[in-house]
């Protein structure tokens, strides 16, 4: 038997990257996934990609009504769940003198509006002994360059962490943080680095990581799967920084 076999796991922006990463894995240990992500198309994909233990729900993390519509759907398809991972975020890279009002309340709206009423809506529905996991970053801890806002986003999700793994330690539920260092996903693109300057980009940010390299979607999946399963079933309000060392210096 594998580690969630039985078990339904909600993944915000399972879709892509970390996330969909996470849920092929949590579907491979013997969950039920539902995953979420705002590009219907992807959503489809990375559905078939996981496989029969998967449903996609397309919508935006910042309107509260899509939070209300996935807790519906959770309770209408499998009467509850047992995992929630509020993985969906952005991230705009700007000294804080460039920062548009735009900018910065888009990454407030995703990464923190988005984890706090997703958490609300799915925590009536979440049984006992459950888990949540938050996803941080290392940026809520170590000052990078260009990062305030968004360092910002995730200095508040750890806060809600640490209140929420006392709020519900009635229920069982664990709640705990997974901080990512720079990791190999689609995110480059999104944060503007052409094709031809990947490479120099990469370079650069591995030689700030003691192991010499980014991380890899599958190694925070597996990390993922630690704070889900029984195996850490005595963790809750940590913040598990997988960053290949990169908060030491």
């Amino acid at each position: 038997m594998t580690s969630l076999t039985g078990k339904v796991a909600v993944i915000t922006g399972g879709n892509s990257g970390i996330g969909l990463a996470t849920a092929k894995l949590f579907a491979a240990e013997g969950a039920r996934v539902v995953i979420t992500g705002r590009r219907q198309q992807v959503v489809d994909a990375a559905v078939a990609e996981i496989g029969a233990a998967a449903i996609g729900i397309r919508g935006d993390v910042a309107d509260v009504g899509h939070h209300r519509q996935v807790a519906e759907i959770v309770r209408e398809r499998f009467g509850g769940a047992d995992i929630y991972v509020a993985n969906a975020g952005v991230n705009s890279i700007a000294p804080s003198q460039q920062v548009s009002e735009a900018e910065y309340d888009a990454q407030f709206a995703i990464n923190t509006r988005g984890t706090f009423f997703g958490v609300q809506a799915i925590a009536p529905l979440l049984r006992d002994n459950g888990a949540i996991i938050l996803v941080g970053s290392l940026a809520s801890d170590k000052v990078l360059d260009g990062h305030a806002v968004y360092a910002g986003t995730k200095a508040a999700i750890q806060a809600f962490a640490r209140s929420w793994a006392l709020e519900f330690r009635d229920r069982g539920i664990r709640v705990n943080m997974l901080s990512p260092g720079p990791t190999e996903t689609a995110i480059l693109e999104k944060l503007g680095i052409a094709p031809e300057d990947r490479e120099g980009f990469v370079g650069k940010m591995a030689s700030a990581i003691p192991l010499g390299r980014l991380g890899r979607p599958e190694e925070l999946a597996r990390a993922a799967l630690f704070l889900a399963s029984d195996a850490g079933s005595f963790v809750t309000g940590i913040n598990l920084r997988v960053d290949g060392g990169m908060a030491l210096i």
